[in-house]
């Protein structure tokens, strides 16, 4: 049996996972911390990585565990109708929930009550998502750019165009709303729910519940309301 410890947590706008982009990096605006367990609490053991500016981090899919695993997935950019090798993907569903995500080290806190802390962007976790590692990206051996992205690159491009009324966008801390419009861009919707044009979503993003339809390539914000169950917009 092998164990891995939980070095530290994230603290990011996502309380749930739906809405959370499907890959690190895609939405730069979005901001976190990597708050550490208190065993790990040491600044010395960040001593040079301010020197960095991406980090990779390694972490638990904790709200998909699951006991078994099967030998292919289907991944939802794909429609949810295709299947593929389990390990030609990212899916959460694998024989061990790891994920690795590569995002940029803002700055490093190091005087806090909660110990030092890391302040991030462009992370793709759930708040509360626990980290097993934390390692430096490393420019000449980790970037490989004439690498093939193999079916992913299918709907690397894909986007829809975002119509969210002003009205509804100054509902949100102003420094929340550049990252919620780049994260609509991306369509959280499943990909076998494409073509649903009637349907409400709400994604669960910074406290509030931004909900919204899709049609003809067009994402409306319907709707800002709270998550405390006050009067939204």
């Amino acid at each position: 049996m092998h164990s891995l410890k939980v070095v530290a947590r994230i603290h990011s706008d996502f309380p749930t996972k739906f809405g959370i982009p499907r890959q690190s990096g895609l939405v730069d605006a979005l901001k976190a911390t990597v708050v550490f367990e208190p065993e790990y609490r040491d600044a010395t053991a960040l001593r040079g990585l301010e020197a960095y500016s991406h980090i990779w981090l390694i972490w638990q899919f904790s709200e998909s565990v699951r006991e078994g695993w099967s030998p292919t997935v289907k991944p939802p950019r794909l429609g949810g109708n295709r299947r593929m090798g389990v390990f030609a993907t990212r899916s959460p569903f694998r024989p061990n929930p790891l994920g690795l995500s590569c995002v940029k080290l803002d700055s490093i806190e190091c005087s806090t009550p909660e110990g030092p802390v890391l302040h991030i962007a462009g992370a793709d976790l759930m708040d509360g998502t626990p980290i097993y590692d934390i390692k430096p990206y490393l420019p000449y051996a980790d970037c490989r750019p004439d690498a093939t992205a193999g079916f992913a690159r299918e709907t690397l491009d894909y986007a829809v165009e975002v119509d969210f009324p002003d009205a509804l966008l100054r509902v949100l801390p102003g420094d929340k709303r550049e990252a919620a419009v780049q994260l609509l861009r991306q369509d959280p919707r499943p990909g076998y729910r494409h073509g649903d044009g009637e349907r409400r979503y709400g994604v669960a993003f910074a406290g509030f519940d931004v909900r919204f339809t899709v049609d003809g390539g067009v994402l409306r914000v319907c709707k800002v309301v709270p998550l405390d169950g006050t009067d939204g917009a």
